[in-house]
């Protein structure tokens, strides 16, 4: 980036002319994996000129030197008065921003920085609160990191034979239409008979709005004659209005929907966005861009005018021409870049074949990537740019209307653009941007040589969110686009964690028990109901909305934290507004920044809101915010701001992502964790509101509820939530592939400047997520995997599981792997209690077409009774045909598909949409829908065994648990809860109380999760090669025997754990009378607990015990494939030691149980100490003996 150059200023405020080249040409050393920029072609090298700050602009050297290189080009301009610029620009008061420097001369050169020596170490920085302009030496770098390629293509300088345009004009040719001159005689005399326009001015105006705007003949060959003549009039009426106005402005304001096209023109002043006007590129943006699909989409085109209109020196007409898409081939393959197949018709006809060439290069890098492609080409002998933006549709709403405000903002106007569809999916704009006219007025913006390099960089922020909830202040110059979108990103952190929930809250807390669960979720429901009747997003809105001066400071010193100079002094981009501010404003320290608010604000409302943005400073570790390329925002922060009282289980990390149509979550309990990602839909605006409140909240607790699930395994609990938008209930695709490339943009290490930058890393420390399928999300995981494979993830095996076993997956719905945990529950209590099981009589909710549901019945042997499912009821007192069952679950479809002839007389189905059926008891069903949603808290002792492998959390809670309840007796003997939730934690204490035997869904379908941590093992433990020849299915649909036979272990590992498991809990429960429920989540904790002391001891360095754990813990065809020692070289470290912890606690305490005495662990360690080849003495000096489970 170029430096922010000193410029010298004299006594009276006015900046000193200064030197705009350099007599040395620097070659330009920036490169791009796909080919670069050029440099400028059409300026010379050349002589110094100098210019005054009131004609700020480039003036092209006069005496010609041979060109230095053989490419023929000039390294981009350095010679930009940046800090003058800066204080000349549209941010606060002058004198304040001011450096108090003093001329030295009446024309200056442009400095040369000298690297810096022995810079400043960051840790030493921020411990003295002087970093500023970091460059890249002085960042904190991850260590370890491997190199990724990039998602996005962002061009930057360099040295290319291709991109300067050697064609003159817009690369269009509409063709000609040769009825105009017919067609103008018949407008003419069409206009004399409405009589509006005199007769003498009918041939001026015609020919004014034919010859003199510019419009192609595409518009005249589609519109009819009187469409044209209504222009003409309108056109003509703005005029005569102006007459009547005290400003005598004259504004014409004309829009014209048909079916297939529109026509908007407007008076249009270059280089201003109209805020209070008709917005035509909002709306052109909302009614046919943002929509667009490859079946139904719109192109567009609109130009400025030529001439001034008249009497109007500053001010133009704009038009916009719309048409629907006709393409040449609708439905090709989305992979297909050839523009003859996929491009639209008109397209086809008019764009040159110059324009064909650049569209063409851009499409081949677009599809291939997960965000946009950003180009910008030379005009030849013009100092007109042409700035290329392509990307997905749909990936951007509002795209089109916001790069105006940002060219805009950088003095720049268009004289025309161009929307352009493909039958792939791909969106194209082309933009043709020039300085603004010269005035006093140019001197607020750098020239457009400098500027069009920030406009790139910043398109691509604004492509992550195009309109922000602040973007008024960013139209109107008031805030820069850095300083909104920051502001966004903080409205979104205040509406989650401002604490709000008040004294009465903390006092209640401190009265119950948090490690209770019951305790723990009447405080999540009381926490739930307070937030709906505190702060709503809208009044944070209006508060920060009140302090735009507060914002900048405020993102001042987030960006003197995260902002990186990549090249130091040297660097060749023009700075973004946040190095410039921060050179030239003064960064205040959190204390100043503390005192600034509390002086500033007006309430204590305003100051909560107000001080909650320095929480967010101080908690963010890193961010993409400043990658040049990204698709959405994240930020790696800090958990450690929740208030302890409301998240008593501290988290280890937190990701928050931000994009237009999502925000979401990642939470982890531990370093080495795992656990699904869920995107949450939102049937409307009162439903997205409610969702959006307990967002973070849900992710928590459904992280927490992983974390004890996670018992048995390595990795700790963690959880993954997306929220779409209200308006982007469409976009799960869209908004799950930005969520996982943003948060791999914190994982993975930049490794081309311009393209992804260093960032500033204050975590300092490797981090690898592991995740799975959850709610609409299981047909993306291989995505996932393979883009993570596409951006060099060393770990892309191991980020998902769930994928597809041609990648190495172990779907869990194939091999029944939640299920036979489930399964393993259910016969232990057939065992305990010496029950014949096709004599039980079951319900079972979830029925044929799910994955639990499915192969519940697939493995199981009783008497299924009643089946509850998607589609309805299905009862058989006499029990249900088991072979019809059978049928159902193989091919998946609910029990609408049952065979009714196979129901005894006493048998009956009724489905949700059916109303008013009668039962053969003689009872009406009226409403199928309330029938189906209540079956399961009918009275009456008609089931043995209830199993809900599936429905709705807290289906039943204490409210309606009285209706299984008789006399105080459970109705219903034995309950396994297989789905996630089902049942409250104080439903199901109430239950055990009157004599249920029930065990919860922390226990009972941990299978899955342990699938998921094998699959990752060996993901680890394999070399790329090794994993594609052992775990993934060939092409033909053959498994490698390796996999076969790993699969079956995996089975045999959850079927040991879960009997395990279910073995401590009953012998604990018969030793103590504690209901099983508690005894679920008390061994959770224990085994928790426990584990993360031992990875901490002293035991791990002994080397003989850890490979002595490590082979009883790990596969054993794992260890004789592959070997202990290659597995521990390749597994890292912190994985390993998360095995060794995970495996010795749960095997204490499932022998001793979560109280044992305080010698147990002793004795427990000594045994096996005593097995190993050189018996060592227990140490007893690491403090493990002493622990109390």
């Amino acid at each position: 980036m170029v430096p922010d150059l000193d410029c010298s200023t004299r006594e009276d405020g006015e900046v000193e002319s200064f030197q705009l080249f350099s007599n040395d040409i620097i070659a330009d050393e920036h490169s791009h994996a796909h080919g670069t920029c050029p440099k400028n072609k059409s300026l010379s090298a050349g002589t110094k000129s100098t210019v005054q700050p009131k004609n700020l602009d480039i003036i092209l050297p006069t005496s010609p030197k041979p060109l230095p290189s053989p490419s023929g080009y000039w390294s981009p301009l350095k010679a930009i008065p940046l800090s003058s610029f800066y204080k000349l620009h549209r941010v606060p008061s002058l004198t304040a921003m001011g450096e108090n420097s003093q001329a030295d001369a009446h024309t200056i050169e442009l400095p040369r920085s000298e690297p810096i020596s022995n810079p400043e170490p960051l840790e030493n920085m921020l411990q003295n609160g002087s970093i500023h302009n970091k460059i890249l030496e002085q960042v904190i770098r991850t260590p370890g990191r491997q190199p990724s390629p990039q998602p996005t293509h962002l061009c930057v300088p360099g040295p290319s034979q291709h991109k300067v345009l050697h064609e003159e004009g817009s690369g269009y040719v509409a063709p000609k239409f040769e009825g105009k001159e017919l067609q103008m005689d018949q407008v003419m005399d069409q206009l004399e008979e409405k009589g509006f326009i005199p007769p003498e001015f009918v041939e001026s105006e015609t020919n004014w709005f034919y010859n003199e705007l510019g419009i192609d003949d595409m518009y005249f060959q589609t519109e009819t004659v009187p469409a044209i003549v209504n222009h003409i009039l309108s056109l003509y009426a703005g005029k005569v209005a102006a007459f009547a106005r005290d400003d005598g402005r004259l504004e014409i304001r004309l829009d014209k929907e048909a079916v297939d096209h529109a026509v908007y023109i407007d008076t249009s002043k270059p280089g201003i966005s109209v805020i209070d006007g008709p917005r035509y590129e909002q709306r052109i943006d909302e009614k046919y861009i943002d929509g667009s699909t490859s079946s139904n989409s719109y192109r567009v085109e609109t130009f400025r005018s030529g001439s001034h209109l008249p009497g109007e020196k500053d001010q133009q007409l704009r038009c916009y021409f719309v048409y629907k898409c006709i393409f040449a081939n609708p439905n090709p393959d989305l992979e297909e870049t050839r523009l003859d197949i996929i491009g639209e018709k008109r397209f086809l006809q008019k764009a040159t074949q110059n324009t064909k060439d650049i569209y063409q290069e851009v499409m081949d890098h677009v599809v291939s990537r997960a965000g946009p492609v950003i180009e910008m080409f030379e005009m030849e002998g013009s100092r007109e740019k042409r700035l290329v933006i392509a990307y997905r549709q749909g990936s951007a709403m509002g795209m089109f209307s916001a790069l105006s405000d940002l060219y805009h903002y950088y003095g720049c106007t268009s004289s025309r653009k161009y929307v352009e569809q493909f039958s792939n999916g791909i969106t194209i704009m082309s933009i043709y941007l020039r300085p603004l006219p010269q005035s006093g007025a140019t001197s607020m913006h750098p020239p457009i040589e400098a500027a069009i390099h920030q406009i790139m960089k910043e398109a691509s922020l604004l492509y992550c969110i195009p309109q922000n909830k602040f973007q008024s202040h960013f139209a109107s110059g008031r805030l820069s686009l850095q300083e909104t979108i920051y502001a966004h990103c903080v409205w979104v952190f205040v509406g989650h964690f401002l604490n709000r929930l008040g004294s009465e809250y903390a006092s209640l807390a401190s009265l119950l028990d948090p490690s209770n669960s019951v305790h723990a979720e009447m405080l999540s429901k009381i926490k739930r109901r307070l937030r709906t009747e505190t702060f709503t997003s809208d009044y944070i809105l209006e508060i920060i909305n009140k302090y735009p001066d507060l914002v900048r400071s405020l993102y001042l010193s987030f960006a003197n934290t995260h902002y990186v100079q990549t090249r130091g002094e040297q660097d060749d981009f023009i700075p973004t507004l946040s190095y410039l501010r921060i050179k030239v404003q003064h960064v205040l320290d959190d204390n100043e920044l503390k005192s600034l608010v509390s002086k500033s604000v007006a309430n204590e409302h305003d100051e909560m809101v107000m001080t909650a943005f320095r929480v967010f400073n101080a908690a963010v570790l890193k961010t993409n915010f400043y990658t040049p390329t990204k698709v959405a925002l994240s930020f790696r922060v800090n958990p450690k701001f929740l208030p302890e009282v409301e998240y008593p289980q501290p988290l280890f990390g937190m990701f928050l992502i931000i994009s237009s149509e999502f925000r979401g979550f990642h939470l982890r309990f531990r370093d080495i964790a795992r656990g699904g990602i869920r995107i949450v839909k939102s049937r409307n605006r009162e439903a997205y509101s409610i969702n959006a409140r307990s967002l973070f909240d849900e992710n928590y607790n459904l992280a927490n509820t992983q974390q004890r699930k996670n018992k048995d395994i390595p990795e700790g609990g963690s959880k993954g939530v997306i929220l779409l938008d209200v308006h982007h209930q469409d976009k799960v695709r869209v908004a799950f592939e930005k969520y996982i490339d943003s948060i791999m943009d914190l994982l993975l290490p930049p490794t081309s400047p311009g393209i992804k930058d260093p960032i500033v890393d204050l975590h300092g420390q490797q981090e690898i997520l592991f995740m799975g399928p959850d709610e609409n999300t299981a047909d993306l995981v291989d995505w996932a995997t393979e883009h993570a494979r596409k951006r060099g993830a060393p770990w892309w095996k191991s980020f998902f599981t769930g994928k597809s076993p041609k990648l190495g997956g172990i779907p869990h719905d194939v091999y029944g792997m939640t299920t036979l945990s489930v399964r393993e529950y259910v016969l232990g209590i057939y065992r305990k209690l010496n029950l014949t099981p096709d004599s039980v009589r079951k319900l079972q909710t979830g029925g044929p077409d799910g994955d639990l549901g499915s192969n519940e019945i697939l493995l199981s042997n009783e008497k299924y009774t009643a089946i509850v499912d998607g589609a309805g009821v299905l009862v058989d007192p006499n029990g249900i045909d088991h072979s019809e069952l059978v049928r159902l679950a193989k091919r998946r479809v609910m029990i609408s598909d049952f065979d009714l002839s196979k129901l005894s007389p006493d048998g009956y189905r009724v489905l949700i949409d059916e109303t008013n059926i009668t039962l053969p008891s003689g009872e009406v069903v009226h409403n199928g829908m309330i029938f189906r949603n209540t079956f399961h808290l009918r009275g009456g002792k008609q089931f043995d065994i209830f199993v809900p492998c599936g429905g709705r959390p807290e289906s039943v809670d204490l409210s309606t648990v009285h209706k299984l309840i008789v006399d105080g007796k459970s109705t219903i003997p034995y309950i396994v809860e297989g789905a996630n939730l089902f049942i409250t934690q104080d439903a199901k204490l109430r239950l055990e109380k009157a004599g249920c035997i029930l065990y919860k869904d922390a226990s009972a379908n941990k299978g899955g999760v342990t699938s998921s941590s094998l699959e990752v093992l060996a993901s680890l433990s394999f070399d790329d090669p090794g994993f594609v020849e052992n775990m993934c299915i060939r092409e033909d649909g053959s498994a490698p025997p390796f996999y076969d036979a790993y699969v079956k272990e995996v089975q045999q590992t959850i079927k040991r754990n879960a009997a395990l498991e279910f073995e401590a809990i009953w012998r604990e429960h018969q030793q103590t009378g504690i209901a099983r429920s508690t005894l679920s989540d008390t061994l959770s904790v224990a085994i928790t607990k426990l584990d993360e002391e031992l990875q901490k001891t002293e035991l791990w360095q002994n080397s003989e015990l850890r490979r002595s754990v490590l082979e009883d813990a790990l596969p054993q065809l794992l260890l004789a494939k592959i070997g202990l020692e290659t597995i521990i070289e390749r597994v890292p470290d912190n994985y390993l030691r998360a095995i060794f912890g995970s495996y010795l606690a749960s095997r204490f305490v499932y022998e001793h149980g979560s109280s044992p005495s305080q010698f147990a662990f002793f004795e427990f360690m000594s045994k096996r100490m005593a097995k190993l080849p050189q018996p060592a003495p227990f140490p007893l000096t690491n403090g493990v003996h002493e622990f109390q489970v």
